[in-house]
């Protein structure tokens, strides 16, 4: 899903180019800046699911939700099962295509909701619904 959508945005980075260009004949960019510009977004591709697929984790155990992503800096955050208020599941049409899924538990905490993304979808259902009940049977009012 993740080069997928890769491939949406260097889609969408190739046409804006073109549209802000307007009148200027293409031909008059040089054949090199061209050739910078496919490379650029051919590394984009090829770099970026990976990257994230590297580096994305999740884990959930008794107590709380453990979530790690980033690009240059890791981030990791922790939500106890006592901070969760809620639990959304959400599948988005290009993720519907790949059969998964994003489960977000929202904490009251400035840094926001813990997001996993690119769930199997049957295993985001599954998920969503155990950080549920989990969260419901911790002593606690989630502020």
């Amino acid at each position: 899903m993740w080069t997928a959508e890769a491939l949406l945005q260097v889609l969408v980075m190739s046409i804006v180019p073109i549209v802000l260009i307007g009148p200027v004949d293409l031909f008059d960019v040089p054949w090199w800046a061209w050739v910078l510009f496919g490379l650029a977004l051919a590394a984009y591709v090829a770099v970026v699911p990976s990257w994230r697929y590297l580096v994305h984790r999740w884990e959930v155990t008794e107590t709380a939700v453990y979530t790690q992503t980033g690009w240059w800096a890791r981030e990791r955050r922790i939500a106890p099962m006592s901070r969760i208020q809620t639990v959304d599941l959400v599948e988005g049409a290009l993720a519907r295509l790949f059969r998964l899924a994003t489960v977000t538990a929202t904490t009251a905490s400035a840094a926001g909701a813990l997001e996993i993304a690119g769930l199997d979808r049957d295993v985001a259902r599954r998920l969503a619904d155990d950080l549920t009940l989990r969260a419901d049977t911790v002593e606690g009012d989630a502020t």
